[in-house]
């Protein structure tokens, strides 16, 4: 199973391309380096969805927490299971 997850932009390096353009995106505190290659339209504060170190799509705050939320119950669901 593949997941995206959703995180805020808190700073864009623009390189020297669009290719290389990245950001340091928030992830509840713990930020990482994403490629904005696909996004070229995203700028500081938007939220993105996450796949593997590339921002694939912006989202809105609303959708953010949701799928936080859906992931949420999900791990909850997980850790109910039989081992």
């Amino acid at each position: 199973m593949c997941l995206a997850v959703p995180g805020k932009v808190a700073m864009i390096d623009e390189g020297a391309d669009a290719l290389l353009r990245t950001a340091r995106v928030d992830f509840g505190g713990v930020t990482r380096e994403v490629s904005l290659a696909f996004l070229p339209e995203a700028r500081v504060g938007d939220y993105v969805l996450v796949h593997a170190g590339v921002g694939i799509s912006r989202i809105d705050e609303a959708r953010a927490a949701q799928v936080l939320a859906d992931l949420g119950s999900a791990l909850d669901e997980e850790g109910k299971g039989e081992t």
